[in-house]
Protein backbone atom coordinates (compact mmCIF):
# COMPACT_ATOMS: atom_id res chain seq x y z
CA UNK A 1 0.00 0.00 0.00
CA UNK A 2 0.87 3.97 -0.90
CA UNK A 3 0.59 5.24 2.42
CA UNK A 4 4.01 5.17 3.56
CA UNK A 5 5.23 8.30 1.23
CA UNK A 6 2.16 10.47 2.76
CA UNK A 7 3.25 10.11 6.08
CA UNK A 8 6.53 11.50 5.34
CA UNK A 9 5.18 14.85 3.96
CA UNK A 10 2.90 15.19 6.97
CA UNK A 11 5.76 17.04 8.96
CA UNK A 12 6.61 19.59 6.40
CA UNK A 13 3.74 21.87 6.40
CA UNK A 14 4.15 23.46 9.69
CA UNK A 15 8.24 24.28 8.79
CA UNK A 16 7.49 25.85 5.84
CA UNK A 17 4.21 28.00 7.29
CA UNK A 18 6.91 28.65 9.92
CA UNK A 19 9.49 29.75 7.54
CA UNK A 20 7.50 32.11 5.41
CA UNK A 21 6.00 33.60 8.15
CA UNK A 22 9.08 34.57 9.65
CA UNK A 23 10.25 35.96 5.86
CA UNK A 24 7.23 37.83 6.22
CA UNK A 25 8.21 39.47 9.97
CA UNK A 26 11.74 40.12 8.55
CA UNK A 27 10.15 42.02 5.75
CA UNK A 28 7.87 44.18 7.94
CA UNK A 29 10.88 44.70 10.14
CA UNK A 30 12.84 46.12 7.18
CA UNK A 31 9.81 48.48 6.07
CA UNK A 32 9.19 50.20 9.35
CA UNK A 33 13.04 50.57 10.07
CA UNK A 34 13.21 52.19 6.32
CA UNK A 35 9.98 53.94 7.02
CA UNK A 36 11.20 55.00 10.27
CA UNK A 37 14.79 56.43 8.47
CA UNK A 38 13.04 58.24 5.69
CA UNK A 39 10.98 59.87 8.46
CA UNK A 40 13.94 61.17 10.21
CA UNK A 41 15.78 62.39 6.65
CA UNK A 42 12.37 64.64 6.45
CA UNK A 43 12.67 66.16 9.39
CA UNK A 44 16.36 67.10 9.37
CA UNK A 45 15.94 68.30 5.60
CA UNK A 46 12.51 70.04 6.63
CA UNK A 47 14.65 72.03 9.70
CA UNK A 48 17.58 72.35 7.82
CA UNK A 49 15.28 74.33 5.00
CA UNK A 50 13.71 76.49 8.66
CA UNK A 51 17.40 77.64 9.72
CA UNK A 52 18.27 78.24 5.65
CA UNK A 53 15.20 80.70 5.21
CA UNK A 54 15.73 82.25 8.46
CA UNK A 55 19.02 83.05 7.54
CA UNK A 56 17.66 84.30 4.04
CA UNK A 57 16.14 86.24 5.97
CA UNK A 58 17.93 88.43 8.03
CA UNK A 59 20.36 88.53 5.35
CA UNK A 60 18.50 90.22 3.71
CA UNK A 61 16.97 92.75 6.36
CA UNK A 62 20.16 93.67 7.23
CA UNK A 63 21.89 93.96 3.91
CA UNK A 64 18.73 96.13 2.83
CA UNK A 65 19.06 98.59 6.04
CA UNK A 66 22.91 98.91 5.30
CA UNK A 67 21.97 100.04 2.10
CA UNK A 68 19.22 102.39 3.05
CA UNK A 69 21.24 103.77 5.94
CA UNK A 70 18.88 102.66 9.11
CA UNK A 71 21.78 99.77 10.02
CA UNK A 72 24.15 102.02 10.74
CA UNK A 73 27.98 100.36 9.94
CA UNK A 74 30.75 99.76 11.70
CA UNK A 75 33.96 102.29 11.20
CA UNK A 76 36.36 101.47 8.48
CA UNK A 77 38.27 98.05 8.58
CA UNK A 78 41.63 98.42 10.12
CA UNK A 79 43.48 95.95 7.89
CA UNK A 80 43.19 94.68 4.77
CA UNK A 81 41.76 91.25 3.70
CA UNK A 82 38.00 89.88 4.34
CA UNK A 83 37.08 90.20 7.41
CA UNK A 84 37.27 87.47 10.17
CA UNK A 85 35.42 88.72 13.39
CA UNK A 86 32.61 86.37 12.33
CA UNK A 87 34.43 82.84 12.23
CA UNK A 88 34.73 83.14 15.83
CA UNK A 89 31.38 82.58 18.04
CA UNK A 90 31.99 85.18 21.05
CA UNK A 91 32.86 87.86 18.41
CA UNK A 92 29.87 87.24 16.94
CA UNK A 93 27.58 86.86 19.75
CA UNK A 94 28.74 89.86 20.89
CA UNK A 95 28.20 91.62 17.48
CA UNK A 96 24.54 89.80 16.85
CA UNK A 97 21.96 91.86 15.30
CA UNK A 98 18.51 90.96 15.24
CA UNK A 99 16.60 91.78 12.78
CA UNK A 100 13.19 89.89 13.70
CA UNK A 101 12.00 89.47 17.18
CA UNK A 102 11.00 85.65 16.36
CA UNK A 103 10.95 83.16 12.83
CA UNK A 104 7.95 80.69 13.08
CA UNK A 105 9.55 77.33 14.14
CA UNK A 106 12.78 78.25 14.53
CA UNK A 107 14.47 77.55 18.21
CA UNK A 108 16.33 81.22 18.18
CA UNK A 109 15.75 84.29 16.05
CA UNK A 110 18.10 84.55 13.34
CA UNK A 111 21.46 86.97 13.59
CA UNK A 112 23.07 88.99 11.28
CA UNK A 113 26.54 91.04 11.72
CA UNK A 114 27.74 93.92 9.81
CA UNK A 115 31.97 94.18 9.11
CA UNK A 116 33.60 96.62 7.28
CA UNK A 117 36.15 95.06 5.00
CA UNK A 118 39.19 97.49 3.59
CA UNK A 119 39.68 95.98 -0.47
CA UNK A 120 42.84 96.98 -0.78
CA UNK A 121 43.16 96.48 -4.35
CA UNK A 122 39.76 99.06 -4.41
CA UNK A 123 40.79 101.65 -1.58
CA UNK A 124 37.90 104.41 -2.76
CA UNK A 125 34.73 101.95 -2.34
CA UNK A 126 33.33 101.07 0.72
CA UNK A 127 33.03 97.31 1.59
CA UNK A 128 30.68 95.02 4.20
CA UNK A 129 30.22 91.60 4.77
CA UNK A 130 27.48 90.87 6.38
CA UNK A 131 26.67 87.51 7.39
CA UNK A 132 23.75 85.65 8.35
CA UNK A 133 22.65 82.79 10.60
CA UNK A 134 19.49 81.43 11.02
CA UNK A 135 18.42 78.32 13.48
CA UNK A 136 16.51 75.29 12.72
CA UNK A 137 14.04 73.88 15.50
CA UNK A 138 16.97 73.00 17.61
CA UNK A 139 19.74 75.57 18.18
CA UNK A 140 22.44 72.61 16.81
CA UNK A 141 20.80 73.32 13.31
CA UNK A 142 21.87 76.52 11.96
CA UNK A 143 22.65 77.83 8.61
CA UNK A 144 25.31 80.46 8.01
CA UNK A 145 25.07 83.21 4.64
CA UNK A 146 27.00 85.90 3.42
CA UNK A 147 26.40 88.71 1.40
CA UNK A 148 29.46 90.78 0.37
CA UNK A 149 28.21 94.65 -0.29
CA UNK A 150 30.31 96.78 -2.05
CA UNK A 151 29.14 100.44 -2.57
CA UNK A 152 31.05 102.53 -5.23
CA UNK A 153 30.30 106.33 -5.27
CA UNK A 154 31.23 107.34 -8.83
CA UNK A 155 29.30 111.11 -9.28
CA UNK A 156 26.01 111.08 -7.62
CA UNK A 157 24.97 108.10 -8.03
CA UNK A 158 25.87 104.84 -6.03
CA UNK A 159 26.56 102.04 -7.65
CA UNK A 160 26.62 98.59 -5.53
CA UNK A 161 27.87 94.97 -5.89
CA UNK A 162 26.50 92.25 -4.29
CA UNK A 163 28.07 89.06 -4.08
CA UNK A 164 26.33 86.20 -2.48
CA UNK A 165 27.31 83.01 -0.45
CA UNK A 166 26.59 80.30 1.58
CA UNK A 167 28.76 78.86 4.29
CA UNK A 168 29.24 75.14 3.86
CA UNK A 169 30.88 74.68 7.28
CA UNK A 170 29.92 76.46 10.55
CA UNK A 171 32.72 78.65 12.06
CA UNK A 172 34.36 77.72 15.55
Amino acid sequence: MKRRPCARRRGVALPVVLLIVAMMLVTSAAWFEAALLARRNADAVADHLQSFHAADAALVLCSRALMNGSLIPPTVAAESGEPQAWRRQDSFERQAIVPVASWPGSGRPPQCVVEPWRIESRPWVRAYLVTARGFGASEDTQSWLQDQLVFEAPGDATRVEYHWRHVVARPF
